[in-house]
């Protein structure tokens, strides 16, 4: 006993001595616990949980008041280590009931099934989609059964609106009629997809749908002008101003709107490693910042009267602080562009004061300031690598060696300009590194050149077309923009070329299966500890990075994925030469299975139809095939439709295979040996992922829990599809 607890001493001392050396290093961690609280929430499933995990975290600051109360003989020994955790734990269980709260007050309960409504409705926010050929209304409605209020979104196309296009007075505000095909927002396909149902559960969305039939305006918009339709009419002008995919962009980096570029654009970019450069966020809005304080610097100290009485600093932050203020509103003040608001104001405030401009404290209240707001933010891609990269620089910079390497050295211009590209190679490495682990969890696919082709595209992005675009804008006040406009066009037709060329090449994208939500976490964990600490004790950060970079390179690649209406199969197979294929049950259209069930899967060639799949047999009800996994073959029985098929057959082949799959309910005289995935089983499980060898089933229910957003199905008769009748016996 002696001995134990002299060990618990000695690790007391140590973390004592290590939390009072810190210093000031400790505070960005209130921000991660709080965002840890948040996570805890989504993770654990039921109500009772997310109480035990309040519960846990306030009993841990009063045992840590009771074990070293102030005022005793352990208040002098113990005082930063009962600081810590009775901090830690009390902000962990806010961190919990904060997004508990925030769900239940804005989370909106979807739809019961889908069904064709007349909307008579409030248009509370339009967005223009030229690229899709649609506009996007979002709807204040209320449900005509039972008077519920109701906010929908609905998809309108431009055809439907005839060559006029948009009618007049359509726009916030406006009063509209149209009929709609309204769905409840989908769950995950798979599991590991993205969930649409949660995060328009955040949005307050009952249901999504497409209008059918034609739009009336009843009351047009009021005529005062509203943020949203300077927002428009920005993006309009800057489209007219750049023709093409450059005006799509251009008009993405001015006003926030992105409906306007290409897929394929969108695609390249992505692959390229350059998509960032579409999200208005920390680039933009530090660049405008930027910008406007050295502007106003500059002009105002022409002026020696004023320069001699005002500290031009502080007037030049003004300046700076409120166009970041009003490019952030005026590109829809997104999370990451409210992220990067609030850092450069901080940052502004630090060189007003004469402190450290770049600081971890503030990239910790600017993430604390929108996980207050936007809790939900912290599970969203936009959040996590928003801050991963702003991380990975500060601690880049703040580094050692990269002090020495940018010290002060007596050299030609050229070699200084060397050193500076050097590093911003470096740090685009860093920054792929650390965005790596969230793109593969969130995506399932990620560009593997994207830091040689940051080295050109954000340079040109932050010193060539943006400025550009300012100054078009300026001088198109009184009509001389277009010399303007036209260097735009051709810096973005080479920000465009470098993304094709790049997403091009042999190796450019890396597809992965969905990893373990455990390995996000060490990543997470590691690379937290890299860069909130100094000194050598961060290099312990590299052991769970180590960890979780071996459990990636493990994750198995499934051997099937069902998707929940039990339509869309996808089987991993390899071909005579090794490669791997994926065969589907059906050879979809939809541009979204295909990409879901390849990205699941790990596997970049077109899926192949079972049907043309050699070792498959099908008929026009079912198709079966034979895999072998762990060891032993696996019989597999896919149902194609719904055509008739006799009862008798049936059963026999259901008892011949190991694993049957069919869209539609399926009678209790079918009894696979493994798993029978009919209708009835997926409403319950939603998309399914399957690893033979393990003899394990993932489900998207198992991660869904209690939540408001997921809702299984009421128990109903069972209609089974039509079955021929038995043969009579001769």
């Amino acid at each position: 006993m002696s001995s134990g607890g002299g060990s618990w001493r000695a690790a007391g001392d140590a973390a004592e001595r290590f939390l009072a050396g810190a210093g000031f290093e400790r505070a960005p961690w209130l921000a991660v616990v709080f965002a840890l609280g948040i996570i805890t929430w989504f993770t654990l499933p039921h109500p009772w949980q997310w109480l035990a995990a309040m519960a846990s975290g306030a009993g841990l600051a009063l045992a840590a008041l009771a074990l070293w109360p102030p005022g005793s003989a352990a208040d002098e020994t113990r005082a930063n280590l009962r600081l810590a955790v009775v901090a830690c734990g009390l902000v962990f269980a806010f961190g919990v009931a904060t997004v508990w709260a925030r769900s239940g007050v804005v989370g909106a309960e979807p739809i019961a099934r889908p069904a064709v409504v007349l909307i008579e409705g409030r248009v509370l926010a339009r967005e223009d989609q030229p690229a899709e050929e649609r506009l996007r209304l979002t709807l204040a409605m209320r449900d005509a059964e039972d008077g519920v209020a109701r906010k929908v979104r609905v998809n309108v196309p431009l055809k439907a609106l005839g060559k006029g296009g948009p009618p007049a007075g359509l726009a916030e505000g406006a009063l509209v009629r149209l009929r709609a095909r309204l769905m409840p927002p989908a769950s995950p396909m798979l599991p590991g997809s993205y969930d649409f149902a949660r995060a328009a559960w955040f949005q307050g969305l009952a249901a999504t749908g497409t209008m059918v039939g034609q739009l009336t305006v009843m009351t047009p918009a009021p005529e005062s002008e509203g943020l949203a339709r300077w927002q428009r009419a920005l993006s309009a002008h800057v489209r007219a101003a750049v023709p093409g995919s450059p005006g799509a962009i251009a008009a993405a980096f001015a006003s926030g709107d992105r409906g306007g570029i290409a897929e394929s654009d969108e695609v390249a970019m992505r692959d390229s490693g350059l998509t960032h450069l579409l999200s208005v966020s920390g680039l933009h809005v530090s660049a405008v910042i930027a910008a406007a304080y050295f502007a106003v610097l500059r002009l105002l100290a022409l002026w020696p009267a004023l320069a001699l009485r005002v500290r031009l600093p502080v007037v030049a932050a003004v300046g700076g602080g409120l166009t970041g203020i009003a490019y952030t509103l005026l590109t829809g003040a997104e999370v990451p562009t409210v992220r990067s608001c609030v850092a450069a104001l901080l940052v502004l405030g630090a060189l007003v004061l004469g402190r450290e401009a770049l600081s971890l404290r503030m990239v910790a209240v600017a993430a604390g300031f929108v996980l207050l707001l936007w809790p939900e933010s912290a599970i969203g891609p936009s959040f996590q690598m928003s801050f991963a990269a702003v991380l990975a620089i500060i601690a880049l910079s703040n580094s050692a060696p990269v002090h020495a390497f940018l010290a002060h050295h007596e050299e030609p211009w050229w070699k200084h300009l060397a050193r500076r590209t050097v590093l911003l190679f470096a740090t685009g490495v860093v920054i792929e590194l650390a965005l790596m682990p969230i793109v593969l969890f969130h995506f399932h696919r990620a560009g593997m050149y994207g830091a040689l082709a940051n080295v050109v595209a954000i340079p040109l992005v932050t010193f060539v077309a943006m400025p550009l675009i300012a100054l078009a804008l300026v001088f198109d006040l009184i009509g001389l923009g277009w010399p303007f406009w036209w260097l735009v066009e051709q810096a973005l037709a080479l920000l465009l070329g470098i993304a094709h060329l790049t997403a091009s090449q042999a190796g450019a994208v890396r597809l992965m299966p969905q990893i373990s939500g455990f390995a996000v976490a060490l990543f997470a964990s590691g690379g937290l500890w890299l860069a909130l600490w100094r000194g050598r004790v961060r290099l312990a950060g590299f052991v769970p990075v180590a960890a979780a970079s071996v459990m990636v390179a493990l994750t198995p690649v499934p051997d099937m994925l069902v998707a929940g209406d039990g339509q869309q199969v996808g089987i991993t197979m390899r071909e005579a030469d090794g490669t791997l294929r994926l065969v589907s049950l059906r050879d979809s259209r939809s541009d979204y299975t295909r990409d879901n069930l390849m990205e699941l899967a790990g596997v970049g060639a077109e899926p192949v139809p079972i049907a043309d799949w050699p070792a498959a047999r099908c008929t026009s009800a079912f198709c079966t095939l034979t895999i072998a996994r762990g060891g032993r073959d696996w019989v597999l029985l896919l149902g194609r439709g719904r055509g008739q098929v006799e009862e008798r057959a049936l059963a026999a082949a259901c008892a011949g295979a190991d694993i049957v799959v069919s869209e539609r309910f399926l009678p209790r005289s079918c009894r696979p040996r493994w798993l029978k995935a009919d209708r009835r089983y997926l409403e319950r499980s939603g998309g399914i992922a399957i690893d033979l060898a393990a003899e394990r089933i993932t489900t998207v229910a198992e991660g869904q829990g209690e939540h408001g957003w997921w809702r299984e199905p009421e128990p109903r008769p069972i209609r089974p599809a039509p079955l021929a009748p038995a043969a009579t016996s001769q």
